[in-house]
């Protein structure tokens, strides 16, 4: 199995060919391609090659699928006896980000298959396949 550690959005994510992460928000458009270059380690089937801090020559590269919000979370801060209280929300803008291959050394060592990410975007439910397949059913 081949995955590779990297560090995007100021965290370090574990991630595979062919499935997709939620990271913050990338400045691109979706359905356009991503490359990152800070791979700290990648395993190949037993092989691993650790960085210092990064990995010469790696990168994983990706697509961005869309762009979303997370869940909201509540901070809720208040003073005993005082009668002070601040109710907040917060909801992080993402990106959600398909790895479709991990290159070491300009040779590819693992990428995802076609299948999978015709699968994935089908998944994500776009309009367009929406469509058809209600299309389809009639």
């Amino acid at each position: 199995m081949t995955y590779a550690i990297i560090e995007a959005g100021g965290k370090q994510l574990r991630v595979e060919p062919g499935r997709f992460y939620d990271i913050n928000l990338l400045p691109i458009e979706a359905e356009d391609g991503y490359s990152i270059d800070k791979v700290l380690l990648i395993s190949n089937d037993g092989d691993i090659s650790v960085g210092q801090p990064y990995v010469a020559n790696a990168t994983v590269e990706g697509r961005v699928l869309s762009h979303l919000r997370g869940r909201k979370v509540i901070v809720y801060k208040m003073r005993p006896k005082k009668k002070t209280r601040k109710k907040r929300g917060h909801r992080q803008e993402l990106s959600r980000l398909l790895i479709t291959g991990i290159t070491l050394n300009g040779e590819t060592i693992a990428a995802a298959d076609e299948d999978v990410e015709a699968a994935e975007v089908e998944v994500m439910g776009t309009p367009e396949t929406a469509e058809t397949t209600e299309a389809a059913a009639e």
